[in-house]
């Protein structure tokens, strides 16, 4: 039997040898280990056949039932299990490399024995690896802690890749629960550091991965070999349609636990920092966001409930590689500065050249500023460290501001305020921080809402992911899989809620299922939460009616209306220009000449007289039978002239004018109208005047008179006359004749041989005469 006070690695254990005789054997030992074979883990199936079903659950079971008997040992017995069963290492490696992530929730079956079964093995599992994780469990039961750290290092139950998946799987629910187990993992075994630095740059090459498979060049100095002049890669348009969805899963994939590892455990920040993954991880986003966006909005999906699952995963890794960076920039600059420490110049400093570095990635730098506002960050500087440069911040803040009108997007009023995630209950100890790994399932439950894009990333966007509303008309920001996930979470818990009051209290606490379950555990619901019934059913959704059926357009019902007719005649549908008949066979057609012979036969013949027989008509021939060849005597009863007068009884009617050349001059004259305007003269009596040629001087007093009249309609002041000459020396000078010498002086050159000598000068300067 183990002694008391000391530790597993130093105690010995007597047991009975083959033979019967009691032999000391050290109490981590290979012969007590019992011998158990444990299954690697499936994932749930995709279709839900039956048959499929049902073997996940007989193999889940089997899971379930064999950690369960592991976690029922006593502390030796489970440390030589742990330490010497290899397909215990090979079951709990399966799981979290198969386990599904937060994203992957829509593509499980709605059967709830699956849901139920597939909790209870990641309840399972996290409770394993949290013991693993554990070197003392009580006064009597535990490890020494430097030979705790050489066991789980040497044995790799723990390591890099491990622990991520941990994170991205277990985090949400447990992030305090990780945060101790990673945080002991990393105290006791320092080596896990160096193993830390050894895996960002194989991170990095995730990125350098997907920027080659979307043909596009690498950047930074890690950046792979020269690209070929004559190489042809795939782009994110014109790659294979299963080539793009792997492409932006393992970005999803990557990004989601890349966040989750720094979220949980922010000293590794400093690693990532080290290694400049925030300047790649900028570039990349800006390289690579943008095409891929276009590839998923612009290509043609058989089955568009892909390509909102790959909007909504591509949305998902933008978020995340913006938190990210936030994270990164708030635990290397932000924090210190915050915490008062020294050398908090230096930190500003840093931060101000990471933001400038930003000003050149403006896609990036408007998804940050809208998540995370910068001038929020520029005024805790101004406040912590008034000596920083106004000039400089002005800057950055203009380069903002200039990144949100380049991107055609407008910047919010009201940016978003991310909220701080309540704490832990208090009574979530080991036991609860299992059931809430339990209630989590590990998937993702809450994200922030979906950024918004250019309004473009509008159009498709708007139709891919339109907000939903809750019951009280507030904007749902989770997708309709999460809300079913954070459901499924609550209900398993407290089983005795209706749906109804349950997605009453989710919108209430912003979709946080954490502060739900708190606050109805300890009675703490809003008011208008308590009103209401607990057994609240789920409103019915109402659907909404077809597009297709209240559309009004003036096409509706015609031959190419494709949405009302099954068929439609494609004779009458061509792309380009229509291929007609060659310009030979065209004029070799003659069937217009055999159309037109009839008609002109017609006029063959010419016939004087047609002899129409007794019983035949004249229509027979062609002929008019009304035609009347008599005398029209319609106007004989009228007599035209006959009543008129003889002789000059014209001249009676009309008296006699003599013409105007004719008249003599004692008469006065009649008024004489002009096109300028309207003047009567009188001529004086027995003057005889040649009206063929006006006095020309009187035409100019006219014309100046025309000209006066002109001007002081339209308010024009006569240029004043020029006067240089002045008054006699010695008298002085008035200002109007200073002026007019000063305008003479510098016009003169215009007219006249001036300025000989300024212009010799400039001659001579330019080497064109000998000096």
């Amino acid at each position: 039997m183990a002694c008391a006070q000391v530790p597993l690695d130093e105690q010995q254990v007597t047991e009975l040898g083959p033979q019967g005789k009691e032999h000391t054997l050290p109490a981590l030992h290979p012969i007590r280990k019992e011998d158990r074979c444990f299954v690697p883990y499936k994932p749930p199936p995709e279709d839900g056949s039956p048959t499929e079903v049902e073997e996940f659950l007989e193999h889940a079971r089997f899971i379930t039932e064999d950690l369960e008997w592991l976690l029922a040992l006593p502390h030796d017995k489970f440390w030589c299990q742990v330490v010497f069963d290899e397909s215990l290492q090979r079951c709990l490696d399966s799981y979290l490399h198969h386990a599904p992530r937060g994203l992957d929730l829509a593509t499980l079956p709605a059967s709830p024995a699956v849901a139920d079964m597939q909790r209870s093995v990641h309840r399972a599992v996290f409770l394993t690896f949290l013991r693993m994780a554990t070197y003392k469990e009580s006064k009597e039961n535990f490890l020494t802690p430097a030979v705790f750290g050489e066991i789980i290092y040497n044995n790799f139950l723990f390591d890099i890749p491990k622990i991520l998946d941990l994170c991205v799987l277990f985090g949400k629910g447990n992030s305090q629960l990780l945060h101790k187990m990673i945080e002991n993992i990393f105290t006791q075994q320092p080596s896990y550091y160096s193993d830390l630095d050894e895996t960002v740059p194989t991170v990095l090459q995730v990125f350098d991965t997907i920027l080659d498979k979307c043909g596009l060049q690498c950047e930074g100095a890690t950046a792979m070999e020269p690209m070929k002049l004559n190489a042809h890669k795939p782009t994110a348009m014109t790659m294979n349609q299963q080539d793009l969805v792997d492409l932006i899963l393992y970005l999803c994939d990557s990004t989601t636990t890349i966040h989750a590892f720094l979220d949980i455990f922010p000293a590794a920040c400093s690693s990532f920092h080290s290694h400049g993954f925030l300047s790649r991880l900028t570039s990349f986003y800006e390289t690579t966001v943008p095409d891929l966006e276009k590839a998923v909005r612009k290509r043609n999906f058989d089955d568009k409930g892909l390509q909102e699952d790959l909007w909504k995963r591509l949305s998902h890794s933008c978020r995340k590689m913006v938190e990210t960076a936030h994270l990164l920039l708030h635990h290397t600059c932000l924090q210190p500065i915050l915490e008062g420490g020294e050398n908090m110049l230096t930190f500003a400093e840093e931060l101000l050249q990471h933001f400038t570095s930003f000003l050149t990635e403006k896609r990036f730098l408007s998804d940050y500023d809208e998540h995370f506002p910068i001038a929020d960050d520029v005024s805790l500087l101004q406040q912590a460290l008034p000596v920083i440069d106004e000039t400089r911040t002005s800057y950055l803040l203009e380069g903002v501001r200039s990144a949100w009108d380049s991107v055609g997007r407008r910047k919010p009023q009201s940016q978003i305020q991310n909220k701080v995630p309540s704490a832990m209950p208090a009574y979530q100890g080991a036991a609860g921080g299992a059931a809430a790994a339990a209630s989590s399932g590990g998937f993702k439950l809450k994200e922030g809402r979906e950024p918004e894009r250019a309004e473009d990333l509008m159009g498709a966007k708007a139709m891919l992911d339109v907000p939903r509303k809750g019951n009280n008309g507030a904007v749902c920001t989770v997708s309709e899989a999460e809300l079913e996930s954070l459901l499924s979470c609550i209900k398993d818990l407290l089983p005795d809620l209706g749906e109804g009051f349950v997605l009453a209290c989710l919108e209430e606490y912003d979709y946080n299922s954490e502060l739900v379950i708190n606050n109805i555990l300890e009675d703490r619901l809003a008011p208008n939460l308590d009103k209401l019934d607990r057994a609240m059913p789920r409103p019915v959704k109402e659907e909404l009616p077809d597009v297709l059926s209240i559309r009004s357009n003036v096409f509706d019902d015609d031959e190419f209306d494709i949405f009302r007719r099954d068929q439609v005649d494609m004779s009458r549908i061509w792309k380009g220009r229509r291929k007609g008949e060659s310009a030979r066979e065209m004029l070799n057609d003659k069937q217009h000449i055999a159309e037109q012979k009839a008609r002109y036969q017609a006029y063959e013949t010419v016939v004087d007289e047609v002899i129409i027989e007794p019983g035949e008509s004249a229509a027979t021939f062609g002929l008019d039978d009304d035609y009347d060849d008599e005398y029209d005597d319609t106007y004989d009863m009228n007599q035209v002239g006959a009543n008129d007068l003889d002789g000059d009884s014209l001249l009676n009617r009309r008296p006699f004018t003599v013409p105007q050349i004719l008249r003599k001059g004692n008469k006065p004259e009649d008024e004489e109208e002009g096109e300028d305007d309207e003047e009567e003269e009188t001529l004086p009596n027995n003057v005889n005047r040649d009206q063929f040629v006006q006095d020309p001087a009187l035409l100019r007093e006219r014309a100046e008179a025309r000209r006066a009249a002109m001007q002081q309609r339209k308010g024009f002041r006569p240029e004043r006359s020029s006067n240089v000459v002045g008054q006699p020396k010695g008298q002085g000078q008035n200002q109007e004749t200073l002026l007019d010498r000063r305008k003479k002086e510098a016009n003169k050159s215009r007219v006249s041989n001036h300025n000989r000598r300024t212009m010799a000068d400039r001659k001579r300067n330019k080497g064109m005469i000998p000096s």
